[in-house]
């Protein structure tokens, strides 16, 4: 594993309480090349890093999402703790880009995902740049390789471009979808603005369902959740992957590609949780968090903040 890199346990500090009334006392550091994962648990969850901007440079993006899963871990760890003993949640370190080598860490990935599920342990990776999303699918895949897989993505972009030479942060899905006879996609809170015209017609000619941001608002929320439901119903499981930058940057304007006019709060969560109470839900991933432009951790806050949900609600 040459580009995995142990948790840092610095990172989990803050208010001492000897009851285990603060997050950053439930943590248990797990070191994937040496030690044995926690069993007899009623749920298992890990944190996984993945930091890298190879993506997002590719993709002629502002760099600095690398950063981001230490700075969620920073703003998990003062978080309460309402968590039951029989749940443990576990950081596994991170998946390290060294150089250029985008690909490699993308394999590295995938095998460490595969990895969990098989343990029975639920992922949630913090990213990074988009392009976790092709090594995240690889590795539910690899796990379940007999079930269709419905890739929920909440996010201003397709991530649908054709590669040309490599792939990068925003041509995850169209690598997917190059890769795999079903291909079930469906991307909430879709730009026009930020989407060109060959993205449209590529999301078409894919079968790809989308609602674009106008719609997916709390006003639309019978729609939206509707939708959402027959998506699911429709596919053995479910990988949601959730970018913020398709949040309005009035709440993240930590990220890459800031969206004056992206979806609100509301309806975010109101579809996360309908996913998490589905039972089809096996991983999460939340990318391009961008701290080095974040305001007083408010984009960071919120990444920590979903995460603390989804595990509660799961």
């Amino acid at each position: 594993m040459p580009h995995y890199q142990k948790p840092n346990s610095n990172l989990w500090t803050g208010r001492l309480s000897n009851k285990k009334l603060y997050l950053h006392e439930k943590i248990k550091c797990i070191d994937l090349k040496n030690d044995i994962l926690p069993k007899n648990k009623e749920k298992l969850f890990a944190l996984l890093g993945y930091t890298c901007d190879e993506g997002v440079e590719r993709n002629k993006g502002r760099i600095g999402a690398k950063e981001g899963p230490d700075t969620i871990r920073n703003m998990l760890a003062s978080l309460s703790n309402h968590f039951s003993e029989d749940i443990d949640i576990l950081d596994v370190g991170n998946v390290v880009c060294k150089g250029k080598n985008l690909e490699e860490t993308q394999t590295e990935t995938t095998n460490c995902i595969a990895s969990l599920l098989d343990n029975q342990v639920f992922p949630i990776v913090l990213g990074g740049g988009h392009d976790l999303a092709y090594a995240h699918y690889n590795g539910i895949k690899k796990q379940f390789p007999n079930k269709t897989i419905g890739i929920i993505n909440l996010d201003a972009h397709f991530d649908l471009r054709k590669v040309e030479d490599q792939g990068n942060s925003g041509t995850p899905f169209y690598q997917i979808a190059e890769e795999n006879n079903v291909f079930k996609y469906l991307c909430l809170g879709i730009q026009k603005a930020a989407n060109n015209q060959e993205l449209y017609t590529t999301a078409d000619e894919l079968g790809v369902q989308y609602i674009e941001n106008t719609q997916f608002s709390i006003n639309n929320k019978a729609q939206v959740l509707t939708t959402v439901k027959n998506f699911i119903t429709s596919v053995d499981h479910i990988y949601l992957t959730i970018d913020i930058d398709g949040f309005s940057s009035v709440y993240a304007p930590g990220v890459s590609a800031p969206s004056p006019m992206g979806f609100s709060i509301d309806i975010a969560m109101e579809t996360i949780h309908l996913i998490c109470k589905s039972d089809t839900l096996v991983s999460v991933d939340l990318v391009e968090l961008n701290p080095k432009y974040d305001i007083d951790n408010c984009t960071a806050k919120l990444a920590a903040r979903l995460i603390y949900n989804i595990i509660d609600w799961l």
